[in-house]
Parts: C-alpha cells; sequence; structure tokens
C-alpha cells in the first residue's frame, strides 16, 4: 500500500483521494500527536471549506482547539503556530497542484513540518480506526481513557489578524534593515491563491509601487496557467508596465520564481546564490554555507565556489534540505523550484519572505536586478526520462556505468550526470549538465538510450 504521507503532506483529488472522513482522522492526529491547540490555514481552493469543516471536527472531537487563520499562505500558518504559542498547525492546500486537488500539511509547535517517523505513526493511527479505536484498545488493555463527550469536546476560535501578523512580520524584518522598495515597480501574479491577501499588501507597504494580477479567486482557478509554474502572464505584465522586476507564488505561496525587467527567468538557484552572497558579505552567512538538493545547477554551485561559499547538496525534497540546516545551523537553504528557506525569519519555505530578502540585496547591491543575477550563470540542463523495469538497480549496471563515465570525460569539470529514479513512477531521470547544450543533449542522450537498454 502506498505511503499516505507524500514530501509535502497528504495529497490528492479532493473527494477522491482526500476525503472529509480522511480530513477528519487527520485533525484527530494533530491533537493526539501534537497538542491541544491546531492553528488550522487554507488556501482558495473549493474545496477548502469541506476539508476545513472535517478537519476541525476530528480537532474538536479529541477535545482540542483549532485557531481559524482563514485563507492565508501556508508560510503564515508556520508563523502562527509560534506566535500564538499552538502546540501545531495544519494547512489545506495541494500548493502548486490544479484546483481540484487538495492536501493537508502538519506542522509541529516550532511551525516544522513532521518529520517521517512521526508521519508513520500517524499513519497508523488512522488506518487502525482513529480516536476511536484506539480508546476502545486501552480500554479493552486495562486503562483508564474515554471519548471526550459533551463539555469536554473542543471548538473553534476565529484569528482575525492572522493575515495581518504575517505580512507585519515580512515588512518589519526589511525595515529592520533600513531598506525601502521607494522608486521600485513590481508586476506581481498571486495565482489566484492565498499570497493575493498578503504579498501586494506587504510590498507596498515597503513602499514599492506594485501592480497585481490574478488577485482575485472563485475556488476554481487557482495556479490555472498563472502563478509560479507559469510565467507566461508575468512576462506580459512586466513588459507592459515597465516593472523593475516581477513576482509570481504558487497557491499557497511557500515558493516563489522571480523574473528580470527583460523577461528573464529567475529560478530559485538564482535567487538563493544572490541571498547567499548578499548574507556573506553582511556577516550573516552561519557556517559559510548554502543549502541545495542534487538536482540544483552546477552554475550555482560554481558560483558559490568562486565566492568562497561551500554548498551542501541534499536528496530532492525542501524537507531533506530543512533537515540538513538544523542539524548544521545552517540559515540558507532552497530548490530549483523556488522553494527557499531562510531560518533566521520563518521555519519552512516562505514565498513573500524569499522575495523580499531577495529585493533588499538588489537594493544593497545598488545594481539593476539582471546585473545582480549575473553572478550566477545557469549550465545548459537536458532532462531525459526514461522507463524501466528496475529503477533502483539501473545506476550499478555495468554498461550504464560505462556509459556514464564516458559521458563524465567529455564533460571534465565544466559538467555532470545525474541519475536519479523517480519516487512515483518507473522512471529513471537522466540530468545532463554542460557549458554547451549541445554537448549536454549529446552526454544525455547516450546515458538514456544505455539506460533504456
Amino acid at each position: 500500500m502506498a505511503r499516505l504521507f507524500g514530501t509535502d503532506g497528504v495529497r490528492g483529488v479532493a473527494n477522491a483521494e482526500l476525503t472529509a472522513p480522511l480530513a477528519y482522522r487527520l485533525g484527530q492526529a494533530a491533537v493526539v500527536f501534537l497538542g491541544k491547540t491546531i492553528v488550522v490555514g487554507k488556501d482558495t481552493r473549493l474545496s477548502g471549506d469541506m476539508l476545513e469543516s472535517a478537519l476541525v471536527a476530528g480537532i474538536a472531537s479529541a477535545g482540542g482547539t483549532a485557531l481559524l487563520a482563514g485563507v492565508i499562505p501556508t508560510p503564515g500558518v508556520a508563523l502562527l503556530v509560534r506566535e500564538l504559542g499552538a502546540a501545531g498547525g495544519a494547512v489545506i492546500s495541494a500548493s502548486h497542484n490544479p484546483p481540484e486537488y487538495n492536501g493537508i500539511k502538519l506542522f509541529d509547535a516550532k511551525g516544522f513540518k513532521l518529520p517521517d517517523e512521526l508521519e508513520d505513526r500517524i499513519e497508523e493511527f488512522i488506518t487502525a480506526g482513529g480516536l476511536e479505536a484506539m480508546v476502545e484498545r486501552q480500554v479493552a488493555a486495562g486503562e483508564e481513557a474515554a471519548m471526550p463527550t459533551g463539555n469536554d469536546l473542543g471548538f473553534a476560535i476565529p484569528v482575525e489578524q492572522g493575515c495581518e501578523i504575517y505580512i507585519n512580520h515580512a515588512v518589519s524584518s526589511i525595515q529592520a534593515q533600513g531598506i525601502s522598495f521607494e522608486g521600485m515597480k513590481i508586476a506581481l501574479d498571486t495565482g489566484h491563491g492565498a499570497s493575493s491577501l498578503t504579498s501586494p499588501e506587504a510590498l507596498r507597504r515597503l513602499g514599492a509601487e506594485v501592480v497585481v494580477i490574478n488577485d482575485d479567486f472563485d475556488g476554481m482557478d487557482i495556479n490555472v496557467k498563472c502563478g509560479s509554474t507559469h510565467l507566461e502572464p508575468l512576462r506580459a505584465l512586466v513588459a507592459e508596465v515597465g516593472a523593475d522586476v516581477g513576482i509570481a507564488h504558487d497557491g499557497d505561496a511557500d515558493r516563489v520564481m522571480l523574473m528580470t525587467a527583460e523577461g528573464d527567468e529567475i529560478d530559485g538557484d538564482m535567487i538563493e546564490a544572490v541571498c547567499a552572497l548578499d548574507m556573506k558579505e553582511r556577516g550573516v552567512l552561519s557556517g559559510n554555507t548554502a543549502v541545495s538538493t542534487v538536482m540544483c545547477n552546477l552554475g550555482f554551485v560554481h558560483a558559490m565556489r568562486d565566492a568562497g561559499i561551500d554548498v551542501v547538496q541534499t536528496k530532492v525534497g525542501d524537507r531533506y534540505v530543512l533537515e540538513e540546516m538544523r542539524d548544521k545551523g545552517y540559515t540558507i537553504g532552497g530548490e530549483q523550484s523556488g522553494h527557499m528557506i531562510l531560518l533566521e525569519h520563518n521555519s519552512t519555505g516562505d514565498g513573500l519572505m524569499t522575495a523580499v530578502q531577495f529585493l533588499a540585496a538588489i537594493k544593497r547591491s545598488g545594481k539593476a536586478v539582471a546585473d545582480a543575477c549575473a553572478v550566477m550563470t545557469r549550465f545548459p540542463q537536458e532532462l531525459i526520462n526514461v522507463r524501466v523495469a528496475d529503477k533502483e538497480g539501473v545506476a550499478a549496471r555495468p554498461d550504464v556505468v560505462m556509459a556514464v563515465a564516458a559521458a563524465e570525460e567529455k564533460l571534465g569539470d565544466n559538467g555532470r550526470v545525474l541519475l536519479r529514479p523517480s519516487g512515483t513512477e518507473p522512471v529513471v531521470r537522466v540530468m545532463v549538465e554542460a557549458l554547451d547544450a549541445d554537448l549536454a543533449r549529446e552526454c544525455a542522450r547516450a546515458i538514456a538510450e544505455v539506460v533504456g537498454a
């Protein structure tokens, strides 16, 4: 049976894979495993109301209190957990996925995503029948236990100022640096998502002129041909209004993608490069290290090396980036997709915080956005997905080892090869980077042919 939790909580088509009864059990689990008070937030999806009602019912049935933050970015919930002294948080969102999907992700009392081991215990609790079944087992074992009833049931309390607390947090982090965005024109695409209520206001309070699109929502338009995964509307807006920079969020705003005035994409690798260099210059780059994943562009690694900054690469997934950061005390980590974790400011990926810290670095540099991003040259990257019978054993096959070695010899120090099995499909991803796009393509195809043989 497939694991209930993926890399970012429980996710699936609403009322198909992710049902109200499952949300109810997750609400119970939040109280049992995290504690009595749970902050609950959601993005703008139509199914959010149904899942929120079920989740809150589960929290209340376990005797817990649900603090209802309403529509708010995921990092806003992580912040509120700490600010309100809650035992945990729950976000109802499927992040960058289409509107018919939804998800539930949980945070602990410090606003961090739960470790795999705790998610496994929650999954066992749910598959075993939830709180009711747990109480029955305890009673059968002679333990004193009972389901909360009557006056022992929990309740829900609205959090009226949730978005305001989150906005103030981002704004004050820049004001404390003595930075203003006055004179800066920003094009912003909030993707019909939760950041519609927060990012425009935060950027305006910092002095920027903000032109925003897709800041309305009807529950069925989130991420649809807009936001951080579809940059065409943002590119058109940047050109139309003559913006200095473009910003695009996904549905729950835990990630961000940026754009130069010329319409060139600034991905997570480039954002991290600019921010890490700025942090080093200010003396706040802990361990002189930036954390990324094995999928980061080789140009990022070279840019950091040239600046005297160490790079640690983890498995793909922001949870693994965060684990490395917490374990070693590092303060910046991210992914090419625009997930950026700045532990000085928040405990999870935060699209708004990332954007404002990037813009503060640009302001300090005195350069145009494109010129500041020139610290990193993105290497051409060729990615080929190859269907195989045994995705885990491919990399050790002698013929594949020889093909990879031959490619690495051709690439030298200015390229690399990565073979990575898909987490969900019988597929191996063959990725080759090189200074020359044609060479990257040639090597990737040669390896893919051997992998698929």
